[in-house]
């Protein structure tokens, strides 16, 4: 953070496989998967953390990390002069030959980095979520309460308690009581008996109880080496959590619409409707908010034409894509083509995706490279799109990078 404010260095977990976004993860981590037309999912937790001034950040990758290596060091370049940095760290195998066994472990093997930063907090950010959110203020929080870790909670229906760490908050609403990593039928609030308040994955950390508590997990046999599944828990048990409620956290140029706005898209049908948050008149999540940016780099590029009668409603066309058809409702990603009297509903498409004459695609998620022929349809035949593709239970369509379209 700026000279004068204490000291955090940012710690980004990076390394998931992703496998509930298949196909879009079959060659890439989930937080180098495209979103919004030209983000990748790592650059929202990116933005937060610079738009706050944490400054120092380090992001941990493993799986299929190529393509997030790349993006992060040819994209997220700070000033070397004042000592700032984004760095991609791959697994190292520092305490032996092993991967990390999660994420806890993941610090644990990594932990050289605080050491050589030797900072009063380390924030660690999950990498693969769509929000806004000034960390400054969960930092305040946390100096103020004296808790080894404070971590961030949302509100959300008990129902999908199951996909979440759940946080029991105490009565003065900032401690918590207990944390259940993804219970089946966890207690719902005091004051709202229908909903939980779910971890997003993010915490802050006085970096003396971060350190112990990872060499407390290490020798612990039984753990599973998490964040979620065994360092909360653990330091729940101690006492030492506090619970920081996003509901609290305002960024500048915020709408009343999209203040509180956090998504996991962990899957096909939570990417799609993601995707359709951003493009209505009111957006329930607004990638316009200059005050608050959310940084990227998508090439240098031409920008889009619209040629032929090409025409396009409720969409995000980005740079460099030439319409010649019909766009309604889609998000559209650099480099697209769609010729002449092709049509494209309600559908995402990634870079250099080709829709050749007269296709149809609806409801469909086409990752890059992919090469629609003419008079083709995708989204139009449900029986027939089940035997090709991926299809989600919402019945989204995706197709992978590059994949063959009959």
């Amino acid at each position: 953070m700026r000279r004068g404010g204490p000291s955090v260095l940012g710690i980004v977990l990076a390394g998931g496989e992703g496998k509930r976004l298949m196909p879009l993860t079959a060659d890439r981590a989930k937080p180098a998967v495209t979103f919004g037309g030209t983000y990748r999912l790592v650059d929202f937790v990116l933005s937060n953390l610079v738009n706050a001034d944490i400054l120092r950040i380090c992001v941990l990758t493993q799986y299929k990390s190529h393509s997030l290596d790349r993006h992060v060091t040819t994209t997220w370049r700070m000033s070397s002069l004042l000592g700032n940095y984004v760095t991609p760290v791959p697994a190292q195998q520092r305490l032996g030959p092993r991967w990390y066994l999660g994420s806890a472990d993941a610090i644990l093997q990594s932990l050289n980095l605080v050491y050589d930063e030797q900072p009063e907090y380390v924030a660690v950010f999950g990498a693969d979520h769509v929000y806004r959110m000034d960390p400054r203020q969960m930092l305040a929080q946390h100096i103020d309460s004296g808790a080894g870790v404070t971590v961030a909670g949302i509100r959300v229906p008990r129902t999908e308690s199951s996909s979440f760490g759940v946080i029991t908050p105490g009565t003065d609403g900032q401690t918590v009581e207990r944390f259940l990593e993804k219970p089946a039928n966890p207690p719902g609030l005091h004051d709202d008996p229908e909903c939980v308040f779910a971890s997003m994955g993010n915490y802050i950390f006085t970096t003396k109880a971060l350190i112990e508590a990872l060499q407390r997990d290490a020798e612990d046999a039984n753990s599973v080496h998490d964040m979620g599944g065994s360092i909360l828990p653990q330091l729940t048990d101690r006492g030492e959590a506090g619970l920081y409620d996003f509901s609290d956290n305002h960024v500048p140029g915020e709408t009343t619409r999209d203040q509180g706005y956090w998504r996991d898209v962990g899957t096909l049908d939570a990417y799609y409707d993601a995707h359709m948050d951003l493009i209505a008149e009111r957006p329930a999540f607004n990638l316009f908010n200059r005050s608050w940016p959310i940084y990227t780099s998508s090439g240098q590029l031409s920008p889009a034409r619209f040629n032929a009668g090409g025409i396009a409603s409720e969409s995000i066309i980005s740079a460099g894509c030439l319409i010649r058809g019909q766009v309604t409702r889609s998000v559209l990603s650099p480099g697209v083509l769609v010729d002449p009297g092709a049509v494209v509903q309600g559908s995402i498409l990634h870079d250099n995706v080709h829709i050749g004459r007269g296709a149809v695609v609806r409801g469909a998620v086409l990752d890059k490279n992919v090469q629609v022929p003419p008079g083709a349809t995708i989204g139009v035949n449900p029986e027939r799109d089940r035997e090709l593709y991926t299809v989600s239970k919402d019945g989204v369509i995706a197709l992978g990078k590059g994949q063959q379209v009959p």
